[in-house]
């Protein structure tokens, strides 16, 4: 049952189209506020399949993703009782942002840059920041810089695999699809027991 071949075709196909760059802006914005699905997943195979735009396209991430960061800190800042604190509460994300809090408070900025630069929930820190009233410029320093090196890291990597890399890719992308399915569900059982 190959599934994940078909997929890989499709989001590939895509990444092609004109507006393909206004998702990818769209989705880096969102998810620096509140989406679960990080811009690496539309950056990285539109990167791969114009290699000649992937600067370009990790900028729009970077940029679009600083501004839903900066968003998400005024949404901390102004709303988070009446209207950040409920959402919060309603996609379980209650104990993730209690850590970060806690993180926050112990590092500052430079959690802030980690969080920016790592697979770590950057949403949970861009609110965090406002809710703590932490000093607007440091923040946004902090996030472009850990956005744009690991956003124009994904790129380089592209850049660099160019088509032989999107040949071995779609080569392993059912067991590598099946892979992260299989952790997926391990790492939920760990997580919930």
């Amino acid at each position: 049952m190959k599934i994940f071949t078909g997929m890989y075709d499709w989001v590939m196909e895509k990444t092609k189209h004109r507006l393909a760059p206004v998702y990818l802006a769209v989705l880096s914005f969102t998810e620096s506020v509140i989406f679960p699905i990080p811009p690496d997943v539309m950056l990285a195979p539109m990167a791969l399949a114009n290699v000649k735009k992937a600067w370009r396209f990790a900028l729009i991430t970077t940029v679009a993703s600083v501004i839903g960061g900066a968003f998400g800190y005024w949404l901390g800042a102004l709303l988070f009782e009446p209207v950040v604190a409920p959402v919060i509460e309603s996609m379980g994300y209650t104990e993730k942002f209690e850590h970060g809090m806690a993180w926050f408070k112990e590092y500052g900025v430079w959690i802030v840059f980690v969080a920016g630069f790592s697979p770590i929930p950057y949403k949970v820190f861009t609110v965090s920041a406002g809710l703590l009233q932490m000093a607007f410029l440091p923040f946004m320093i902090a996030s472009a810089i850990g956005r744009g090196l690991r956003f124009f890291l994904v790129a380089g990597l592209m850049v660099w695999g160019g088509k032989a890399m999107e040949d071995k890719l779609r080569e392993y992308v059912e067991y590598l699809g099946w892979l992260v399915v299989v952790a997926v569900v391990a790492l939920y059982f760990i997580v919930k027991h």
